[in-house]
């Protein structure tokens, strides 16, 4: 293995060695089962070890041995151009931060945004804020931009915009075509409980040619919807449920959002993933006065190749399994630590197992009450459940934000490097 050099190193023909007496094919993979979020510490150490963690090869070292892998959640606690978002591993419980995303001169307050990721790279997409140049001031807009966190250079690069500025709408990716599409959205804003825009259209963006192409626009207006990829191969859909669409005041004075039960469906072309068809409306999922709305819903891949995710809610303290079939949520399983009602919970997927992330007040931890640690402290409680075994564990960690986290407005994604 041959490590990148800098410009002065390869004037003086300088040789690295990772680990002395060893070759650097066994340095490097010694070191790749070093967790990434070690790795910005471990960049201090010598110039070898800087370069070995900045490049592609480590990369490679680690796709080859998925033993080396880090699978990391990745936090984004609120507007990422002010407070740097964060990366936790649970398997050293350890953080690092991410370079906060380049700011704005003109807008701020970005919230409601997406955040997804495709192979080794972090995207941050849309969102709402507030523009010092629209009028009036107060009332936020949604935003078209688009970013890319690039791991290897430690830096964000800013993206072609969307078309269409969105906020609060469903993402996802296409595997194996390098692409994401995304439908839906508005102006939402998370200090305004109501009100905002909403609007129906789609587009796929090209990863490699760093295009945004229209496609057939959803059926309805569509806000605070999610969206997910289904089948393989020549069968894939583009599945988009919940959300919210027109509004009705109550008294005549309260906006109250008018949620939607049902799910559409898009299908996509084999080769290019563009839309074909019309959009075909699957029903309403759950029957009236059963819940309000739609809960934070996650996506667990198909490891077998049928194309067949499982997708999972989180409702209050109970879990549910979407069944395709039926059109029909079917309960799956309890948190076993439940959480006071009205509490706000995280919840992603992590290597096949779901994460629900909770608030772990002071008093609920041994460890607060013999260090006296008050209840700001922000200690949260990862309950974590697989779903093939079902079976739960749980881990606890102290977050790194000096503020406390709200995980009701909070943007989570994971990446696997």
């Amino acid at each position: 293995m041959s490590l990148p050099t800098s410009p002065s190193s390869s004037t003086t023909k300088e040789t690295l060695t990772l680990i002395p007496g060893l070759p650097n094919d066994v340095g490097g993979l010694i070191l790749s089962y070093v967790p990434y979020a070690h790795h910005a510490r471990l960049k201090a150490i010598c110039k070898a070890w800087r370069l070995f963690f900045s490049s592609k090869s480590l990369l490679s070292f680690r796709r080859r041995n998925s033993n080396c892998l880090s699978h990391l959640l990745c936090i984004f606690p609120t507007d990422p151009s002010i407070v740097s978002p964060y990366l936790f591993e649970s398997r050293c419980l350890a953080w690092c931060p991410l370079p906060p995303l380049p700011p704005d001169p003109y807008a701020y307050g970005l919230c409601n945004f997406s955040s997804i990721s495709v192979g080794p790279y972090l995207y941050v997409l849309g969102g709402s804020q507030f523009d010092t140049r629209s009028f009036p001031l107060d009332r936020p807009s949604p935003s078209s931009s688009a970013f890319r966190f690039d791991f290897f250079t430690n830096r964000w690069d800013r993206l072609s915009p969307m078309i269409s500025p969105r906020g609060s709408f469903a993402c996802t990716v296409v595997p194996g075509f390098d692409q994401i599409l995304v439908a839906g959205g508005g102006s939402r804003h998370t200090m305004f409980g109501a009100a905002g825009s909403r609007m129906s259209s789609v587009e796929r963006y090209d990863i490699q040619k760093d295009e945004w192409m229209a496609l057939d626009g959803l059926p309805r207006f569509r806000a605070g919807c999610v969206g997910f990829l289904i089948g393989s191969g020549e069968q894939r859909e583009f599945l988009v449920m919940g959300g919210y669409g027109q509004s009705r005041t109550v008294f005549g004075v309260f906006p109250v959002d008018e949620y939607y039960r049902d799910a559409v469906v898009l299908e996509l072309s084999g080769n290019n993933s563009n839309g074909r068809g019309a959009w075909r409306e699957l029903g309403n999922m759950w029957e009236e006065g059963e819940r309000r709305k739609l809960g934070k819903t996650v996506v667990v891949e198909d490891e077998d190749g049928g194309g067949v995710p499982a997708i999972f809610m989180l409702e209050g303290s109970e879990i549910f399994r979407y069944h395709m079939a039926s059109n029909r949520w079917l309960k799956e399983s309890c948190l076993p630590r439940r959480t006071p009602p009205g509490s706000s919970h995280g919840f992603v997927v992590l290597d096949g197992e779901l994460h629900v992330v909770s608030p772990l007040c002071a008093q609920d931890s041994a460890i607060n009450r013999r260090s006296g640690t008050p209840k700001t402290a922000g200690n949260v409680l990862i309950q974590i459940y697989n779903p093939g075994r079902k079976l739960w564990r749980s881990l606890t960690t102290k977050l790194p934000f000096s503020n406390p986290l709200d995980l009701g407005s909070a943007v989570m994604c994971t990446i696997q490097i």
